[in-house]
């Protein structure tokens, strides 16, 4: 089964913000975690991210792409069969987690 994925609008932006070949790599990655977005423990893709440094991202999972430095980070939801696309980056300095934190709270996510 195929999750649909969904994005924030800050998400798109950090998309385009991409250099062609790294949306490419994104794409890419996408389209193969959401045939199985779930956490590891259940069999999916994607790892689990808590709480750690002040950042509570409890419920939240990440795609590392770590040739190309990027992370990806999503919400599952559950019932309705979505992968939602928080924020996708460069992992600076856990910078990435930092803006999920922020985005999860100006969506109340």
């Amino acid at each position: 089964m195929s999750w649909q994925v969904l994005y924030l609008p800050e998400a798109e932006k950090d998309m385009r913000a991409l250099a062609r070949n790294q949306q490419l790599i994104v794409r890419k990655a996408i389209d193969k975690v959401k045939e199985n977005p779930l956490p590891q423990s259940e069999g999916g893709y994607g790892k689990p991210l808590g709480s750690k440094q002040g950042v509570n991202l409890t419920g939240f999972l990440k795609i590392k792409l770590r040739g190309e430095g990027l992370r990806i980070v999503y919400q599952l939801i559950r019932k309705n069969g979505q992968m939602l696309v928080i924020v996708i980056g460069v992992r600076e300095d856990e910078e990435v987690y930092q803006i999920a934190r922020k985005r999860k709270e100006r969506h109340q996510l």
